[in-house]
């Protein structure tokens, strides 16, 4: 839901009020430039259609996920470092910390603001409470939305070589590894190294509103059937990701990192912190 005082102005769009943020006033317009994955491209270019700021995006490959933790923060350092800090505010992320992804991630001239979310599901379903609430409830979900299903893709090139399982030689066909190491024992092996979703027991599809037609949803619970496993759709809610765009920081929602400061875990429910910079 909105915040509620002497920020608030109607919601954009003509959409009912619980399901956008409230946009900032007119003097508080900003000029900002936002770094996020690509996952998120449908939500975002949403939400910028609304805001009153002026944002510039740049959207990064989520392959980025597949790759060693450091080498994902060299990269979304890299997209923040080249843009012209002279032109903007402050740089918002599209991010969540991934997996310790973005840890370290570091503010040079201007600030950085960032989701206090571990993962990117928090802000496809709004709030950080909503979504504890809900993987506590529905242990061994996996979920899935229009950006994991349509970019879900395996690359050629650097990050693909980059990937931890080409790094750790785990990048091979079942049939090469039945050539290899017998038909038994290839079965073991491809199950235990590649099949990552043996943990889990149900798909869960967040639908955002922003599908064009039913069939990702379709194909997530036809999914679903093959495996045996429950499935479950879920409303999501973009107000997390307005409010990023709109500017509406709340600090128990984003973490405003200064200039010459890094971000840094918490090991806690605030997620992350800032620190000084090396």
């Amino acid at each position: 839901m909105p915040k509620s005082g002497d920020d608030a102005a109607p919601p954009a769009g003509g959409q009912p009020e619980d399901k956008v943020a409230c946009a900032a006033p007119e003097w508080r317009r900003r000029k900002l430039h936002l770094v996020s994955c690509e996952i998120f491209f449908r939500e975002m270019c949403l939400a910028l259609s609304r805001t009153p700021n002026q944002v510039d995006a740049a959207f990064l490959p989520k392959g980025l996920h597949d790759i060693a933790p450091e080498k994902m923060l060299e990269h979304v350092q890299a997209a923040v470092d080249a843009i012209k800090f002279e032109n903007y505010e402050a740089v918002i992320i599209g991010y969540a910390l991934c997996n310790n992804g973005l840890a370290g991630l570091t503010a040079r001239e201007i600030p950085l603001v960032m989701p206090r979310a571990h993962d990117c599901i928090t802000l496809f379903l709004g709030s950080r409470e909503r979504y504890q609430d809900y993987f506590f409830k529905n242990p061994g979900v996996y979920f899935k939305t229009t950006g994991w299903i349509e970019r879900n893709r395996v690359d050629d090139g650097e990050l693909q070589q980059l990937s931890i399982p080409n790094q750790q030689g785990m990048n091979q066909t079942y049939e090469e590894m039945v050539e290899k190491y017998g038909a038994d024992n290839a079965e073991f092996l491809y199950t235990q190294l590649y099949d990552h979703t043996r943990n889990y027991s149900k798909y869960t599809y967040i639908e955002m509103g922003l599908e064009q037609d039913a069939n990702y949803k379709a194909q997530t619970h036809d999914e679903a059937k093959e495996r045996g496993w429950e499935f479950e759709n879920v409303e999501g809610d973009i107000s997390m990701i307005q409010r990023l765009v709109d500017g509406q920081w709340a600090s128990d929602e984003f973490l405003v990192v200064p200039p010459g400061h890094r971000l840094t875990p918490t090991g806690d429910e605030t997620i992350v912190r800032t620190e000084k910079a090396p």
